[in-house]
């Protein structure tokens, strides 16, 4: 048996989806991923991670987030580069620029 409050928390969140594809429309050619807004689910669904850990990375402002009118927003752009910010170098790359530093 499916709990209501889950169906009711899911029909919600696809309403706010529409409302926010409604207000910021993407713009046509261009790239869909710049200015897609997301929900804190949407994110978490994205990075995938639980919501309250993401609502820790907003406490602790580690997370690129909008807050409007108590509702916090992510950019599904600003997210991914987030993600990218915290590759990590191959050894081999850091034996390139090890190679690169003592020919200088």
């Amino acid at each position: 048996m499916t709990n209501p409050f889950e169906v009711i928390e899911a029909r919600l969140s696809n309403i706010e989806t529409l409302l926010i594809d409604l207000k910021f429309p993407s713009k046509s050619g261009a790239d869909p991923t710049k200015d897609e807004l997301l929900t804190i689910k949407q994110a978490a669904e994205i990075l995938s991670i639980s919501v309250p850990t993401v609502y820790g990375y907003v406490h602790f402002r580690q997370i690129p987030c909008m807050k409007r009118r108590g509702r916090l927003y992510f950019s599904k752009s600003e997210l991914l580069a987030w993600v990218q910010s915290g590759k990590r170098s191959t050894l081999d790359e850091i034996k390139a620029d090890a190679l690169k530093s003592l020919e200088r």
